[in-house]
């Protein structure tokens, strides 16, 4: 093939890559480019994996302070008023299943400061145990993650709510997910799923979905068990 003095001529096999890489490293600005996106994919790495552990020891941190202030006299006075301040400790979430472990305080309010505590009361909506549907809203995959496996509850799997005077047990419902999932997903704008039903004591859990976006939200209904009420003070705990 003739050469041009326009532009060089192309080879009549196509380069490697390896040689084309090898080329760019052999001249200064392309080793200097590339040590800059070396550096850059790293701390990038980094970032992604050191935010959630990060997100996690904030809200294990947090978690201990709530717990120091969990059936203080204050909060027994406060619960008692309903003036619980946003971002205050409400109630201690457990779930105990074969799929599903959370042990966490719930605070009042569902305010991102709030939030990242792990998880938070809609407030407006019943405290645990009243009549009307109570909202708990909580995070995924950061913030201790306490609904990071929340489309794994099944029918009929049991959620306590500890409060300063109670404790109250709630089932998942049948009926309310879809293609045999026990749990509904949602729009970010449907608050209808925290609003009260007339007659039905609910307890309604949310969270994003999916995992890592806020496009939806997953949620999860539970029906109060009202039998199964046991009070705080029967249990040697004074008021």
């Amino acid at each position: 093939m003739e050469p041009s003095f326009v532009t060089p001529a192309v080879p009549a096999r196509p380069r490697s890559l390896g040689a084309l890489v090898g080329d760019s490293l052999r001249r200064p600005g392309g080793r200097r480019a590339l040590s800059v996106l070396s550096v850059v994919l790293f701390l990038a790495g980094v970032a992604m994996f050191a935010y959630p552990v990060g997100t996690d020891l904030y809200s294990k941190y947090q978690q201990g302070n709530l717990n120091s202030q969990f059936g203080s006299q204050q909060l027994r006075e406060e619960y008692r008023t309903r003036s619980i301040p946003i971002g205050s400790a409400l109630t201690r979430l457990v779930i105990h299943t074969r799929d599903v472990n959370v042990d966490v305080l719930v605070v009042e309010g569902t305010t991102p400061a709030a939030l990242r505590a792990g998880a938070g009361h809609y407030p407006g909506t019943p405290l645990p145990g009243e009549k009307g549907n109570v909202g708990i809203a909580g995070h995924r995959t950061t913030f201790g993650r306490p609904f990071n496996h929340i489309d794994e509850l099944r029918v009929g799997d049991e959620v306590l709510l500890e409060t300063p005077f109670n404790r109250y047990h709630y089932k998942v419902i049948p009926g309310w997910g879809t293609d045999g999932h026990a749990y509904k997903i949602v729009s970010p704008e449907d608050f209808s799923v925290v609003q009260n039903v007339p007659g039905h004591s609910y307890l309604t859990l949310t969270s994003c979905h999916p995992k890592g976006s806020a496009k939806k939200r997953i949620t999860v209904r539970l029906e109060l068990q009202p039998k199964e009420t046991e009070s705080i003070k029967q249990k040697g705990v004074k008021s």
